[in-house]
């Protein structure tokens, strides 16, 4: 014995722990199988600590490919070539044309100078082609991540007026903390941990932050002026509806923008339609209607304003600074991050759910799958950097996403393009941006946001699949519009995830019956197409004899499945119950879906012993037993087995396997003297098993009667592949038959001698004879299973002889349960123990 093993075996006898020893464990509990020393049997080891252990170390190579991971360009860079340059260079171009005036409009939001949103949309496009995952996706200002910005920058400021003239400071912090924060769950590879966050609550999120920003923009598209905008949405919109009075110029400039931002994409939508061979041409005009409108209203301002600088007629951006004039090491203090500690849970969660959301959707359209671990890399390694050049939180924009995929980028590379138009505003075009009407930028906005609002049609698909998550839904909106966004998040989550719990905690498992089936293929039963069936598949053989084969499918007795409720579905067996888990078997769903499966069994059988309880008084209180002048119901049948289908069960617990062991003590009380026998089919993970074998599942229960030795084993068994199938061997034996024809026909006057060249008519020496299996008979019920030597197939047992009550499928369980049922009846037939119930 290993001096490991040894010292583990002394520590645990010190400390009084009775050790089992799984590989001692083999088929020496009396019941009759395969022998251990046939070819043909398989005993199944347990895993152990040291194999999870492996399984969970990295090796060498899984360090190496996680650091190659971490720089995804690298498998694709080496191929790049001139026709993918082009399509990144339409993209790229495009797409800086787009993000100058959004990143200048989403800065606005944020409580920012307009020059921020372009030092976040240069970071945001320049790093992210080193870690992308996706072709499609563009980081920068979005709308609803600078909307939260700008409530912490006002709250900060509120809180610490010193900033007031900075608050770009606050900003860059929030990006740092936030973005080192998305990092560090990159590169621990927990990106399923945006799974958490389910699609309503999304949806709702993006909504209600889509309803919030409009509202808000629309006092400024009108030139309304006299309360805050960053109150409660409603708030802005009742105080909006009482300043209408207010309204001057801007409005002009604003709602004229806004109609003529609507009326270019229904024009181009209907002409794409209309000429479709012009598609492209249209998308394009399109794709570029913001830089149209911006370009043609900072014309008409620089017309009016070209002599009044100093006095606008309306609202201007006025002046932009040139170049990177806030690049700085960004200052963190406890001041400053206790200002925002609050909202950075939100601002994170933020940056995860829309940027994941938007890359996981392109890369089902386009074909190809993203990392959202490694995906988180790139927005928190944005995030961490852009601060240095003045940048302010961002990650994937899903109106910049959509017209570049449209665009016909080919590779992430395109964000470097767009660098390079964002750098050419930064540096030559601020002197144009000094007339940019700010109403017009407004417009811009609301129209940017109306495509985040989700459409009814959409609502209605969610109603289909499931109603109460459109009340999410709709709890998600209200709260954003009566709190805030940070609130609406937090509710959607919260009650997405008590609904899931409640699932689980509340759910049951559905008892199964047998049905037997047939299958149809058009109008004819597979098996025998001289039958004709119905129109909808119903038949009536009048021979039994002729019918198809048919096969055994087990179905919910209460067609809780939405089977058809005129198919009668039978009782397994009398006495014989299949149960099957519906979600999961652990800790929080074990309790309610056990006592779910006890009442259903005490409903539906009776006690073995009716005379366990000569008088009243000696019945327990829980069950006085039937009513004065009532008899028990003894047309019910005793519990004789249980059949657990664990094809939804991933693995288990310590709390769900003893409360597994508790339903079986209770119900071994139920049928004393009988036991019950617990068979269990699908099992899917080996560390189940070790834990039902290790509560005293998988084998016979023993019996004070000795009954359990008479145990009759039913095995799944399967044809080994490779050179041993039965495909093989007629392969083989089709090659040595033409070979033999061969030597015959060139040498016909020597006669091989098979003692002197076997190979002629025997397969490939060294090959193992297959067998077939069969069941011991009723009367050999010691005796193992015979073996038939045949030379086309060699089978084996699929599952471990050492756990005959562990089964491949419900069948095999279900044809187990009934022989040893029926096996122990005969029996009792015979005369033999009083194991039945007593007369």
């Amino acid at each position: 014995m290993p001096y490991t093993r040894q010292l583990g075996h002394n520590l645990a006898k010190v400390l009084g722990i009775k050790l089992e020893d799984p590989d001692s464990d083999n088929v020496t509990r009396g019941e009759s199988v395969f022998s251990t020393n046939t070819a043909d049997t398989f005993v199944e080891q347990q895993p152990t600590s040291r194999e999870w252990l492996a399984e969970i170390t990295p090796s060498g190579r899984d360090i190496a490919n996680y650091l190659k991971s971490l720089f995804p360009f690298l498998s694709w860079i080496g191929f790049y070539n001139l026709q993918w340059f082009l399509g990144d260079l339409v993209a790229g171009i495009t797409i800086g044309a787009v993000v100058v005036p959004q990143g200048m409009a989403y800065a606005k939001l944020a409580n920012l100078p307009v020059q921020f949103g372009l030092y976040s949309s240069f970071m945001g496009v320049l790093l992210y082609w080193f870690f992308a995952t996706s072709k499609d996706i563009t980081i920068g200002p979005v709308a609803v991540v600078s909307t939260v910005t700008g409530t912490v920058v006002a709250n900060a400021i509120e809180k610490y007026p010193q900033y007031e003239d900075t608050p770009w400071v606050i900003a860059s912090a929030l990006a740092l903390i936030s973005g080192a924060i998305v990092l560090f769950i990159g590169l621990i590879r927990c990106g399923w941990i945006v799974e958490l966050i389910p699609l309503v609550s999304l949806a709702a999120f993006m909504t209600g932050s889509a309803i919030n920003i409009a509202a808000g923009q629309v006092p400024t598209m009108m030139g309304i002026t006299g309360f805050s905008t960053r109150e409660s949405t409603y708030l802005v919109i009742i105080n909006t509806l009482k300043n209408l009075g207010k309204t001057n110029l801007n409005a002009a400039m604003g709602l004229t923008a806004l109609t003529m931002l609507y009326l270019i994409r229904f024009s181009c939508t209907w002409a794409a339609k209309k000429f479709p061979s012009h598609h492209k041409l249209f998308f394009f005009l399109s794709t570029l209607r913001a830089v149209f409108v911006i370009l043609l209203y900072t014309m008409i301002s620089w017309l009016v304003n070209m002599h009044r600088r100093s006095r606008p007629a309306f609202a201007i951006l006025g002046e932009v600074p040139r170049g990177f004039q806030h690049a700085a090491v960004p200052t963190i203090n406890s001041d400053i991050i206790s200002s925002f500690i609050g909202e950075l849970p939100a601002t994170v969660i933020v940056l995860l759910i829309e940027h994941i959301a938007i890359s996981k959707s392109f890369g089902r359209v386009n074909n190809y799958t993203i990392n959202p671990s490694q995906e988180m890399v790139a927005i928190g390694v944005t995030n961490v950097l852009a601060p240095f050049l003045g940048g302010y939180p961002s990650t994937g924009s899903f109106s910049r996403t959509a017209i570049k995929s449209k665009a016909g980028v080919r590779t992430p590379f395109a964000g470097v393009i767009t660098a390079a138009v964002v750098l050419l505003a930064i540096y030559a075009l601020t002197a144009v941006f000094f007339y940019i009407p700010s109403a017009s930028l407004a417009a811009v906005i609301i129209h940017a946001v109306g495509d985040l609002i989700t459409p009814p049609n959409t609502l209605y698909k969610f109603w289909r699949v499931s109603p109460i998550e459109v009340l999410i839904f709709f709890v998600g909106v209200f709260v954003t519009i009566f709190s805030t966004i940070e609130n609406g998040i937090y509710a959607t989550i919260c009650i997405s995830f008590a609904m899931f719990m409640f699932r689980v905690l509340k759910s049951r498992g559905r008892f199964l019956g047998r049905v037997q089936v047939h299958s149809v293929l058009g109008d004819h039963l597979i098996g025998n197409n001289n039958n004709v069936v119905g129109e909808y598949g119903t038949f009536d053989v009048s021979d039994s004899s002729l019918s198809p084969p048919t096969r055994n499918v087990f179905l919910p007795i209460d067609h809780g499945d939405g089977s058809n409720p005129e198919v009668e579905i039978t009782s397994p067996y009398p006495g014989v119950f299949i149960y099957r888990f519906s979600e999961g078997f652990n800790y929080p769903s074990a309790s309610h879906t056990l006592d779910y499966l006890g009442s259903h069994i005490f409903a539906h059988t009776r006690c073995t012993r009716t005379d366990t309880y000569e008088r009243p008084g000696d019945r327990p209180w829980n069950n006085p037993g039937p009513k004065k002048g009532q008899q028990e119901n003894t047309a019910l049948p005793t519990l004789k087995a249980i059949i657990l289908d664990l094809s939804s069960v991933n693995n288990v617990d310590v709390t769900s396997v003893q409360q597994l062991i508790d339903v079986r003590n209770q119900l071994d009380r139920y049928t004393a003297p009988e036991v019950v026998d617990w068979h269990f089919a699908c099992i899917n993970n080996r560390w189940t098993k070790r834990a039902l074998v290790s509560a005293g599942f998988g084998y016979p229960t023993p019996r004070p009667d000795g009954l359990h030795s008479r145990w009759k084993s039913i095995f799944s068994v399967a044809e080994i592949g490779g050179a041993d199938s039965a495909a093989a061997v007629a392969e083989q034996e089709a090659n040595e038959k033409e070979q033999t024809q061969h030597l015959h026909s060139t040498i016909s006057n020597v006669k091989p001698d098979p003692e002197s060249d076997p190979s002629l008519y025997q397969g490939t020496p060294g090959r193992s004879a297959a067998s077939s299996i069969t069941q011991s008979a009723s009367g050999q019920k010691n005796k193992a299973p015979e073996f038939s030597k045949n030379v086309e197939t060699r089978r084996v047992a699929v599952h471990g002889l050492n756990r005959p009550l562990f089964h491949v499928d419900l069948t095999s369980a279900l044809q187990s349960a009934i022989a040893n049922v029926q096996a122990r009846e005969e029996v009792e037939a015979r005369g033999g123990p009083d194991v039945g119930v007593a007369p």
